[in-house]
């Protein structure tokens, strides 16, 4: 599904809580995820220094950050399944947050990964 530039423009505008929301709605009725990718997945930092792999719930949401915070970097998708029995598991392992939703002007949500979890959960079974 490619997004228009005023659908693109809306949800982007919304609160970090509501970006999180769409997220969810978005990766559970589509069944892949966004990240950026050069020679390894873009990550980002928290004020504390702790890691952080971005995602998004389309190629175009992860493009706008591609062009700012991560020029260079291409939109990659991955399945839903493996972010939840592959990437979550690994992120845990390794104390890297996810962080949902980056835009170019501000950071996305950095839920645990329980959380994250939980509510993928509750959307795919709702």
């Amino acid at each position: 599904m490619k997004l228009g530039a005023q659908q693109l423009a809306d949800v982007v505008t919304l609160p970090a809580p509501r970006r999180y929301t769409h997220f969810v709605r978005q990766v559970a009725e589509n069944g892949e995820v966004w990240g950026l990718y050069r020679d390894g997945w873009a990550l980002a930092k928290t004020d504390d220094g702790t890691l952080v792999f971005a995602m998004w719930p389309a190629s175009e949401f992860a493009d706008l950050c591609a062009e700012f915070e991560w020029d260079g970097y291409e939109p990659q998708s991955f399945p839903l399944d493996d972010l939840m029995t592959d990437l979550l598991p690994q992120l845990e392992e390794d104390g890297v947050l996810p962080g949902i939703f980056y835009t170019p002007g501000e950071r996305g949500l950095t839920p645990t990964i329980y959380m994250l979890r939980v509510d993928l959960e509750r959307e795919l079974n709702g």
